[in-house]
């Protein structure tokens, strides 16, 4: 089976609490903000410009796997997030990125594989939502959702009723169908194999005999989780969102496509759609080529692309 499909290495890393039980490095000069949850504390950092009032502020949601507020896990460090905020920050905006439940100082608030389910995620960006209406310095809320986290974000919008949805490298459709397309690329036993566990799963039924290759992908303990990620489409998700959009995605990106870009933007008259040449996943200048583009996601120092934060700066400052 082959191991460079990036979708399986997401999945591979969907629960949190086996891969990343470590602090991270906390090395910034924003507040830190502890949002209280049933199951522990997730830790975030907010940056405010120079104490102003009356300023926009984004929410940042990371994407899938173990990653922290700055963008980071423990494979590959290269600091998206904070370098996102950071930029947000120097333009008058203020932010707040926090660490996913059960990792990093967020660690505490991890749950136990076969009870994490995926709306764990929207309820947490929802309280997140919460907690900055009650600092009366921001006159809007931005939600700032990254890959899988643009999932969350736009469903978290609808909940807590923000000003202003941006949406980087979100996929456009059902995550069970960008899973069969890359499973296209797997021999035909493999296929074979996965698609009946994946159609099951969509049902909502849970699979308790498949292939052992499959183990790793479909144990019996993360089902649960995946029969929820299942239940969302992001076209259907961003249709219900009644406010400004802006949709951004880079022409490198090797896990998500221009395509899903488009079928986001499709799906509501009110996005803006935003296409950045050169830039990939993490928000770097890279290559298509994959081994290069690949080697950018553990160069912390890299910076983001200028384009990026040029067009959420303006969205977000020119939305009424």
């Amino acid at each position: 089976m082959k191991t460079i499909n990036l979708l399986l290495i997401i999945f591979l890393l969907t629960t949190i609490n086996v891969f990343a039980q470590q602090e991270n490095e906390i090395k910034d000069t924003g507040e830190s903000v502890t949002l209280k949850t049933k199951s522990g504390n997730i830790e975030g950092t907010l940056l405010i410009p120079d104490d102003l009032t009356d300023i926009p502020v984004a929410l940042i949601i990371a994407g899938s796997g173990p990653t922290d507020r700055d963008g980071n896990n423990p494979m590959m460090k290269n600091n998206s997030l904070k370098m996102l905020a950071e930029k947000l920050f120097e333009n008058g905006i203020a932010s707040l990125r926090y660490d996913k439940r059960g990792i990093a100082a967020s660690r505490e608030s991890g749950l136990d594989e076969n009870e994490l389910r995926f709306e764990n995620y929207i309820d947490d960006a929802v309280e997140w939502i919460e907690l900055l209406k009650q600092k009366k310095q921001f006159k809007k809320i931005v939600i700032i959702g990254h890959s899988e986290g643009s999932l969350i974000g736009m469903i978290a919008s609808k909940k807590a009723d923000v000003d202003i949805f941006i949406s980087i490298a979100g996929v456009g459709q059902s995550a069970d169908k960008t899973l069969k397309e890359q499973l296209k690329s797997q021999p035909q036993v493999v296929i074979d194999a996965a698609y009946p566990i994946i159609d099951s799963l969509v049902q909502g039924k849970i699979v308790e005999n498949f292939d052992p290759m499959l183990s790793s992908l479909f144990r019996l303990s993360v089902q649960p989780y995946i029969i929820s990620w299942f239940r969302y489409d992001p076209q259907t998700e961003i249709e219900k969102l009644k406010l400004p959009i802006l949709i951004v995605q880079g022409t490198t990106d090797i896990q998500v496509s221009v395509d899903d870009a488009n079928k986001l933007a499709d799906a509501n008259n009110n996005a803006k759609l935003e296409i950045i040449e050169g830039m990939n996943h993490i928000f770097k200048e890279a290559e298509s080529d994959r081994q290069k583009n690949i080697a950018t996601y553990s160069q912390p120092d890299l910076p983001v692309k200028v384009e990026l934060i040029e067009v959420i700066v303006s969205f977000i400052k020119n939305t009424k």
